[in-house]
């Protein structure tokens, strides 16, 4: 995904880059923080290239939803999904994952996240380049 592609997703801002439990270059623009009326957290989340998450689980649950580029979603324990624009991901209370973009391209998403992050290890370059 070119640069030009990556401008024609975005739909907020790009935002702050992102150091902390991130390998890779992401950035992160907080779009809805009100405890009410749904009492989620919405955050715009960009990977360039490469760039993925640690390994995670949320107490309550998480959604994604795919605005841009081309991403990676897995599960401890199983094979990771490739996903694209217009991809959903309901992600259960508790399960270990991580998600990011994959080598060639830009991923964009939108993570609705109620409660709190539980923060894990890296997702090491072996089992990120065997994909």
């Amino acid at each position: 995904m070119t640069n030009e592609h990556l401008s024609n997703s975005i739909i907020f801002p790009l935002g702050n880059k992102v150091e902390a439990n991130f390998i890779g270059d992401a950035y992160l623009e907080m779009v809805f923080t009100d405890e009410t009326p749904l009492n989620t957290s919405i955050g715009n989340v960009t990977f360039a290239p490469g760039a993925r998450n640690n390994w995670h689980s949320h107490a309550v649950g998480q959604v994604l939803l795919v605005t841009g580029g081309e991403g990676w979603y897995q599960e401890e324990g199983k094979p990771a999904q490739l996903l694209k624009t217009g991809d959903v991901i309901n992600i259960a209370p508790n399960v270990k994952h991580w998600h990011g973009a994959t080598a060639d391209s830009w991923f964009v998403h939108l993570a609705m996240t109620p409660g709190q992050t539980e923060w894990l290890e890296p997702v090491n370059d072996q089992c990120y380049n065997a994909l």
